[in-house]
C-alpha cells in the first residue's frame, strides 16, 4: 500500500514547472503501477503545444475550463471540470486554458519524473537510473 500526499510533493523534485504549467508527479515508474499519475495546473490564458509520441495520456479536468485542438484534423474540443479526454492515438494537440485548469493526468508507459517537454512537445523515454 502506498499513500501519497500532494502537500508532500509540492516543493520537492517531483514538482516540475514549465512556462505554462506545473506538474506534481504523484506516482512514477518506480512505483511499479504500470502508469504514472500527475496533478497538473495549466495557467490561464496559455496555449501549450503537446505531442506525446511515446506515451498515451488520459486527462481528467477537476477545475477550470479550456479547450484541446487536435492538430491532424483541426477539431476543437471544449474541456471543463468533470470531463476527461484521452489522447488514444498519441494525438498532437494544442491545450488552451481559459482559466487556471487543474488536471489529473495518467501516462502509459509511466514516466520516471525526470522528463520535460522537448521541442516537439513530447516526453522522451527516460530509463531509470535507480
Amino acid at each position: 500500500m502506498k499513500v501519497v500526499k500532494l502537500e508532500d510533493i509540492i516543493g520537492s523534485e517531483q514538482e516540475v514547472k514549465g512556462e505554462n504549467w506545473t506538474s506534481r508527479r504523484l506516482l512514477l515508474k518506480k512505483d511499479g503501477m504500470g502508469y504514472s499519475v500527475h496533478d497538473t495546473v495549466i495557467k490561464a490564458g496559455t496555449e501549450t503545444h503537446i505531442w506525446y509520441q511515446n506515451h498515451l495520456e488520459a486527462v481528467y479536468c477537476i477545475e477550470g475550463d479550456g479547450e484541446v485542438e487536435t492538430i491532424a484534423d483541426g477539431k476543437v474540443w471544449p474541456i471543463k471540470a468533470n470531463e476527461i479526454y484521452a489522447l488514444d492515438k498519441n494525438d498532437e494537440h494544442l491545450l488552451r486554458a481559459n482559466t487556471d485548469m487543474r488536471m489529473v493526468c495518467v501516462f502509459n508507459p509511466p514516466i520516471t519524473g525526470k522528463e520535460t517537454h522537448n521541442e516537439e512537445g513530447a516526453y522522451e523515454i527516460v530509463e531509470d537510473d535507480e
